[in-house]
């Protein structure tokens, strides 16, 4: 019969397991944190930029200028309600024109400005340190030149 010396490593069954488990939750929660961050991001940054690109579609596309911008903020308002964010778009988005607004040339520039909270933080904490991440978004469109002028 063949003895089995054992020595330093006799107390050692099923501690691989043990280490296992251990570093998949110190390896894997940052890796899962750090995709919701990166997806709440680009939800946030997809936003921006089609709230940008259609409230400044609709603004130049309007016949009253005492129109364009309420139907502007509302076409951004759906931009944002698009990608599950529900920030006001009185808020959010800024509007100015090159000259007056809706002459056949002139510019219209439309600035979307987010705030995107990070994922699972206490309101308590976000109250004392400033945990969100800005994202911003700017288009501009011309007024059609053969447009009649309002």
């Amino acid at each position: 019969m063949t003895r089995v010396r054992r020595g330093a490593w006799a107390g050692d069954e099923g501690s691989a397991v043990v280490e296992f488990v251990g570093l998949t939750f110190v390896l894997l929660v940052p890796l899962v944190y750090l995709v919701l961050v990166v997806g709440r991001l680009e939800a946030a940054t997809f936003a921006a930029e089609g709230a940008a690109r259609e409230a400044a579609r609709v603004f130049v596309a309007s016949d009253e200028a005492a129109s364009a911008a309420p139907r502007a903020l509302v076409a951004a308002g759906v931009a944002l309600a698009d990608q599950g964010l529900h920030d006001d778009p009185a808020d959010a988005v800024s509007i100015a024109c090159s000259a007056a607004c809706l002459t056949p040339g002139s510019e219209v520039a439309v600035d979307v400005r987010l705030s995107v909270p990070l994922p699972f933080v206490p309101p308590f904490l976000r109250r004392a340190v400033p945990l969100s991440i800005p994202v911003t978004a700017q288009r501009t469109a011309v007024v059609d030149e053969y447009r009649a002028a309002p």
